[in-house]
């Protein structure tokens, strides 16, 4: 059985499920729309697994190297014998493991979501949207060449705009719907830029030959890009450097970050799959790919490197003030993808060298698990108190004993301790931080000490820290009404298996920046640090927000200022206002709309006002009464004998 004989299934049942639950759902399916969409998305599940199986195991490798191969090559636009915008499926190891990660971490939200959202009027189109969601990351990361990725691209960001303004008749949704959608937008703008840029030097739009000529140093087209330059910097690097704009706004990088707490309002595991698998590792999953290219030019890196630690370390001082558990998380995700992205900056191309890149791969990978596993149980949190402030929780480990022990290991995953998945990731990105890098090292180390205080600080809040003994008394209601169902403790369960296991996979044989297999050594004098400030930051959280007490307060009042800005977000939001509604709005809007009502407008309305009174002033010629006709040509053989008799001599 090749490739091509079911590769194409696996994004189009999402696809299938999409059509059929959109057009059909409400009236025919309302009931069984969630198992329809479940059932689907296993089918693409099981496939998914099964390709990995045979390109990992069976024919994807020849000797020490994988193979690149295209399943499937469609022809769809053809604008000369070098051009075309083609349709295809691309396999290679970063692709077949996005399809595991993102078929895997969806169908666990699926499941969930039976539970979840049982009873919400528009139940059927809200799995339509989870499969169409599902359907364009799939797209995504198997495209074979740059516009079909293009594509998908934006495809994701509609899918996006649809699930997080899901409740459209709250007005925070919309708001939050709108956002993401206009920034994604604007870095989605230097994308396309990037992608013209690389496909005219390249003279072609598929990967495979674009990497082939740009990387080959005697290549026409390597001399081109490389000799072309703008303000002095090559057309390589502006490409690159567009590209990853694009990247840095769906993966919500600083300064394109903005959007993404806002994101929490959309469903709670609408914010477990963007946040996961999908929408927010797009960007990661672009460098990875156009990889090669980026180790041609050190600025490109560079720009990757500073754009991903500062995000990193921005976003674990945010977190660590936010009373939100859901905007907790969605600034641990952004610092998550930080050191996926520095992860990639420090890196060098193949052999020990490229342990950067194997190293986010690999965090990519685990993280996928442990932080569908935190959205999941903030879901589970949730659905049981009805409130996302840590304010109305605290011993819920009594109430909720399977969101409590899945919730604890996934705090310990994301923290960094061993054995759990998230040690063995980020162990090899502050490895490979360390020998490029030491100041990235640094800030990276200290920032792991503070992801594992914010996460255990959350936990502490949320089942620890009583405050009273009776749910009754706290507002939750009679406990037996707000019971765990089974579909949402199952993925809670499994993701917690995934999230303590996943680590030990050798992920260097499968994952590496060239393709080849790459020893992974682990080094335990080198963990001594990083578990160390991991435990570190697990004690002061115990400290802190273990029992009820008023140290928070007194931290934060010695903080003062500093502590005001983090909560705030350091006002990077009231800078995007004050750029836009005080000199966009005002210095360019208000100007260019005064143009267009007085000078542009007005020119059209003057030039049809005098059509119209000239029209006034002759209609009356075409009257349709004879006696006035006979009156104008008698006045007009009169005029003309005047002229010709006395005036034309």
């Amino acid at each position: 059985m090749t490739y091509s004989s079911y590769i194409t299934l696996i994004p189009l049942l999402p696809f299938a499920a999409f059509v059929l639950l959109g057009l059909f759902g409400r009236r025919y399916l309302k009931k069984s729309s969630g198992l329809i969409g479940t059932g689907f998305l296993l089918v693409s599940t099981v496939l998914a697994f099964y390709t990995a199986y045979k390109y990992f195991f069976v024919d994807g490798r020849t000797g020490d190297t994988y193979q690149t191969i295209t399943a499937v090559k469609y022809s769809w636009l053809s604008f000369s014998e070098s051009i075309s915008i083609d349709m295809g499926i691309l396999l290679d190891p970063i692709s077949v493991m996005m399809l595991v990660v993102v078929t895997f971490v969806s169908l666990m939200v699926h499941i969930y979501s039976l539970g979840y959202m049982k009873g919400e009027e528009r139940f059927p189109t809200y799995f339509s949207f989870l499969a169409l969601f599902t359907f364009s990351m799939l797209g995504l990361v198997i495209s074979s060449n740059l516009f079909q990725i293009y594509i998908f691209w934006e495809l994701v960001g509609v899918s996006s705009y649809l699930l997080i303004g899901y409740y459209y008749d709250k007005p925070s949704a919309v708001a939050a719907s709108k956002k993401a959608f206009v920034v994604t937008r604007f870095a989605d703008l230097g994308f396309l830029v990037g992608i013209l840029i690389l496909a005219f030097y390249g003279g072609t739009l598929d990967f495979n030959t674009l990497m082939e000529r740009l990387t080959t140093q005697q290549s026409p087209q390597f001399l081109a890009v490389t000799t072309a330059s703008f303000v002095g910097v090559n057309a390589l690097t502006w490409g690159l450097t567009l590209v990853f704009i694009g990247g840095a706004g769906k993966s919500a990088m600083f300064p394109l970050h903005i959007w993404l707490p806002d994101a929490m309002e959309g469903p709670t595991p609408v914010s477990a799959l963007i946040h996961a698998a999908t929408m927010v590792v797009a960007g990661v999953y672009l460098v990875a790919r156009l990889f090669p290219l980026f180790t041609l030019t050190q600025a490109a890196l560079s720009i990757v490197t500073f754009a991903g630690i500062v995000s990193a370390f921005l976003a674990a001082v945010i977190a660590c003030t936010q009373t939100d558990i859901k905007r907790v998380l969605a600034y641990s995700t952004m610092s998550q993808i930080g050191y996926m992205m520095f992860a990639l900056g420090v890196s060098g191309y193949g052999g020990e060298s490229g342990l950067g890149y194997t190293a986010s791969m690999f965090h990519l990978f685990t993280h996928a698990f442990f932080k569908s596993l935190l959205f999941l149980g903030a879901g589970v949190v949730i659905h049981f108190i009805h409130s996302n402030e840590m304010k109305d929780m605290g011993g819920l480990r009594k109430y909720l004993p399977v969101a409590n022990w899945t919730f604890f290991i996934a705090c310990f995953a994301i923290a960094g301790i061993p054995p759990f998945a998230g040690f063995f990731s980020k162990e090899e990105i502050l490895l490979a931080a360390w020998h490029s890098n030491k100041l990235v090292y640094a800030v990276a180390l200290f920032s792991s000490g503070l992801t594992a205080f914010y996460m255990f600080r959350l936990y502490f809040s949320i089942f620890w820290r009583d405050k009273s003994p009776s749910p009754l008394e706290r507002g939750w209601g009679e406990v037996p009404h707000h019971k765990t169902p089974f579909a949402m403790k199952m993925p809670l369960i499994i993701l917690a298996a995934c999230s303590l296991f996943a680590g030990l996979i050798p992920f260097g044989e499968y994952i590496s920046s060239d393709k080849k297999i790459l020893e992974s050594h682990f080094d335990i004098t080198f963990s001594i640090a990083p578990v160390t400030v991991g435990l570190a930051g697990i004690l002061i959280a115990a400290w802190m927000y273990f029992k009820e007490s008023n140290r928070p307060q007194k931290v934060s009042q010695l903080l003062g200022g500093l502590y005001k800005a983090a909560y705030r977000k350091f006002y990077v939001d009231e800078i995007y206002l004050f750029i836009t509604k005080k000199i966009i709005f005002n210095l360019i809007g208000r100007p260019a709309a005064w143009i267009d009502r007085n000078i542009v407008d007005g020119l059209m309305n003057g030039i049809a006002g005098t059509t119209f009174a000239i029209s006034g002033l002759i209609k009356g010629i075409q009257s349709g009464k004879v006696q006035s006709y006979a009156i104008y040509f008698f006045g007009g053989i009169v005029a003309l004998a005047v002229v010709f008799l006395y005036l034309w001599r």
